[in-house]
C-alpha cells in the first residue's frame, strides 16, 4: 500500500506575500464649540499599516508591531490635537504620523467615511441641534509611503433621478430580448464615485479639500441634470468629463452606477391609460454601469473593482 502521509514532491519554498494590519472602523465624533454655536464632524476611520512585518507572521515576534488598539487611540487623540477640517486632511495627519514615527512602518493607508449633519434651525437658545443628512456619504482614502502621497476622494449613495429627457433604443436584440424600446423614460441611479488628485508631493500646496469636494459634486449633479441621455453610459461619461474639464486638481474619476429601473405599470386592465405617469420601481436585478474618465496623458490607478478601495 502506498504511503500517502508524505507529499509526492518536495515541498516548495513558502514566502510571505503582501500584508497589512490596523484598526478598522473607529467611529469618532468631534464637536467644536464656539460659544453657543457648535460644529460637528462624524467620521468612520480605518487604518492599514504595512512594512517590515515578516517576523510577526513567520515567528510570532511582535517587536515591530504597533498595536491596533494604539492606532485607534491615535485617531481619537488626533481628533483633539488637530481637529477635523476635512476627511482628507485628517487622513494626511494620521498617515504621516504612522510612517514617520514607526521605523518598521513604510506605508500607511487611511480610509475615511464622513457622515454629514445639518443644523436644526429653531427659536430656542444656542445652535447645537443637528439632524443627520439623508444624502450621500463622503469618502476619502489617503496613502503615504514616506515620500509620496495618493489621495482618492469620493462619495456613495447619492441618489439622483431624471423624470424625462432619457431614452433607450437601437440596442442589440436577440431571441431572448423582451425589453421594449423607449423614447421617454425615468433615469435614476445611486452614484458611487472615486476621484484621484494629481497632488502627490507634500512640499506642494495641498488642494482645498472641502471646496474641491463641493465643486466636484456640483459639476457631477449639473452634468446629470443637463445631459439629454441616450444611455446611462453616456450620462456617466458626461459627468466625468465635466469634472475633469472644470477641476484641474482631479486627474481621474471612476463611477459605479446601478440603473435603478422604473417600469411603466400596465393600467389597461383597469380601463386607464398610463401616460408616463405611474411606474413600478424595481430594486433588483439592476443594470450596473462602471467606467473611468481620465485626464489625457494620465494613468488609471483607481481599482476597477471599487470594493478594493
Amino acid at each position: 500500500m502506498a504511503d500517502n502521509s508524505r507529499p509526492a514532491h518536495p515541498a516548495a519554498p513558502v514566502v510571505l506575500g503582501q500584508n497589512q494590519y490596523g484598526k478598522a472602523e473607529s467611529r469618532v465624533v468631534r464637536i467644536t464649540r464656539d460659544g453657543d454655536t457648535h460644529y460637528i464632524k462624524d467620521l468612520n476611520v480605518s487604518v492599514a499599516l504595512s512594512g517590515d512585518m515578516d517576523e510577526v507572521h513567520t515567528s510570532g515576534s511582535n517587536a515591530s508591531v504597533l498595536p491596533t488598539d494604539t492606532t485607534k487611540n491615535t485617531v481619537f487623540a488626533f481628533a483633539k490635537e488637530h481637529g477635523i477640517d476635512s476627511a482628507e486632511q485628517f487622513g494626511i495627519h494620521l498617515a504621516r504620523h504612522f510612517v514617520t514615527s514607526q521605523p518598521a512602518i513604510h506605508r500607511a493607508r487611511i480610509r475615511v467615511e464622513e457622515y454629514a449633519w445639518e443644523r436644526i434651525e429653531h427659536a430656542g437658545r444656542g445652535a447645537h441641534s443637528f439632524v443627520r443628512k439623508g444624502q450621500e456619504t463622503r469618502l476619502a482614502q489617503i496613502t503615504y509611503d514616506g515620500s509620496s502621497w495618493e489621495v482618492v476622494s469620493g462619495l456613495k449613495d447619492l441618489t439622483v433621478l431624471n423624470s424625462t429627457d432619457s431614452e433607450f433604443w437601437g440596442y442589440v436584440k436577440d431571441k431572448y430580448t423582451t425589453l421594449p424600446e423607449t423614447h421617454d423614460r425615468i433615469l435614476a441611479t445611486d452614484v458611487c464615485a472615486r476621484w484621484r488628485f494629481g497632488w502627490s508631493d507634500g512640499a506642494e500646496e495641498t488642494p482645498d479639500w472641502n471646496e474641491s469636494y463641493e465643486q466636484v459634486k456640483k459639476h457631477m449633479l449639473e452634468a446629470f441634470a443637463e445631459t439629454y441621455s441616450l444611455s446611462l453610459q453616456q450620462t456617466l461619461y458626461q459627468m466625468g468629463t465635466r469634472i475633469i474639464e472644470h477641476r484641474a486638481e482631479i486627474d481621474e474619476i471612476r463611477f459605479s452606477l446601478p440603473n435603478k429601473h422604473h417600469f411603466l405599470v400596465d393600467l389597461r386592465p383597469f380601463g386607464m391609460k398610463n401616460d408616463n405617469e405611474v411606474y413600478f420601481a424595481a430594486d433588483r436585478p439592476y443594470g450596473l454601469i462602471e467606467a473611468t474618465v481620465l485626464r489625457d496623458g494620465r494613468e488609471a490607478r483607481i481599482p476597477a473593482d471599487l470594493t478594493n478601495l
